[in-house]
């Protein structure tokens, strides 16, 4: 039986299960029973205080960033006529200066520029990139913003599918890897180009993206409401009914249509969510299967046998890049430092076994 809640147990009695289904979300209307249930240490003040009576939810979402974005959000009555193209014009703006898949980006121009050059860069691409460098500095490599040429050589990145490089040619391509060839002057929000260093910001963008479209949300009224971009979720205050956003956490199956891993709903107040795995993009060839998640430390794909790695943070953005350093980290070096950090986190491996879950203390104590 699921523990109490804040919000009083979720839809669908004492087994769980999930209320106003909508395609658009995982696990949104999937009929889940006997699920765990995760619910945040602290919930806000303005969660608690609840809506109007004539509040309702209301939907809108459309293609971004190779994938989907979607939100629900409450509408007392207050929400701007023009919200929708104002989420449209902030997604738009993260893809004009983060995207690596344009030639014309702010990105690109600083990934095609001359060796030695300095760059001055628009804010929110110099926030991401910051905090791409600082995880990356944290993490010992194991996140590296500069990743981009290896995906690129394995097949993954803007080039398209390619067979399986050869060692010489991996090592080739690690001369241009190193996230501490990249240089910032913060006070002047500039990076420095070293001369062939290509940046890709996939692995963070995404996360800042869901970000931004809440702060978006927010400058406009919004109390209540849960953004989803390509699997990656946040959520912030409550359903005119009072009960928070759940969503189901992404799971793992194998060939057979099975997984070892028990259904968990988590309510989304003042959370972000984001998964890294392999569980959905990896490539096969006749030396079996390898992951779309490189590893910059070695040049190439994991092989540490994780299947996912999903992190709970108030912030996407950091979600983002944190589930992408523990899944190359492992769950033994990945569980230790995601725990000395205080981060909640969750594991999958692929075992001899099946699938088996590990989680660090924070991830733990959020189903207490």
């Amino acid at each position: 039986m699921p523990p109490p809640t804040p919000f009083g147990r979720p839809p669908g009695g004492e087994t769980g299960g999930l209320a106003e289904p909508d395609p658009r979300f995982p696990g949104s209307g999937a009929g889940v029973r006997e699920a765990r249930v995760l619910v945040p240490l602290t919930v806000s003040e303005r969660a608690r205080r609840g809506h109007g009576v004539a509040a309702r939810v209301v939907s809108m979402g459309g293609p971004t960033m190779g994938t989907s974005w979607a939100v629900r959000l409450v509408d007392d009555g207050g929400v701007p006529p023009d919200l929708d193209a104002r989420v449209r014009a902030t997604l738009d703006g993260v893809v004009d200066e983060m995207s690596n898949w344009r030639d014309d980006t702010d990105l690109s121009r600083f990934n095609a520029a001359p060796a030695g050059s300095w760059h001055a860069l628009p804010d929110a691409l110099f926030v991401v990139l910051e905090q791409a460098l600082s995880v990356a500095r944290e993490s010992g490599g194991a996140y590296d913003p500069t990743v981009g040429p290896l995906v690129d050589l394995w097949g993954f990145g803007p080039q398209g599918p390619r067979g399986r490089p050869s060692a010489d040619e991996v090592q080739a391509v690690r001369g241009r890897v190193g996230w501490d060839r990249i240089e910032l002057d913060v006070a002047g929000r500039r990076a420095r180009q070293p001369g062939g260093a290509y940046v890709d910001l996939s692995g963070i963008a995404k996360g800042y993206a869901v970000d931004a479209v809440a702060r978006c949300l927010r400058r406009a009224g919004v109390a209540g409401y849960l953004v989803e971009i390509g699997g990656e979720l946040v959520g912030h205050g409550v359903k005119p009914d009072g009960t928070p956003w759940w969503v189901e956490l992404d799971r793992a199956w194998d060939a057979d249509g099975a997984s070892g891993v028990p259904t968990t709903l988590v309510a989304l107040e003042g959370l972000a969510i984001a998964t890294s795995g392999d569980y959905r993009r990896h490539a096969r060839d006749g030396q079996g299967m390898y992951s779309h998640t490189m590893d910059p430390r070695t040049g190439a794909p994991i092989g540490n046998g994780v299947v996912s790695v999903t992190v709970l943070h108030p912030e996407c953005m950091a979600a983002d890049a944190l589930a992408t350093a523990l899944t190359v980290m492992g769950p033994d070096e990945g569980l230790r430092w995601a725990a000395r950090r205080g981060l909640a986190a969750h594991f999958v491996q692929r075992t001899a076994q099946g699938y088996q879950e590990t989680m660090t203390p924070n991830f733990a104590a959020m189903m207490e």
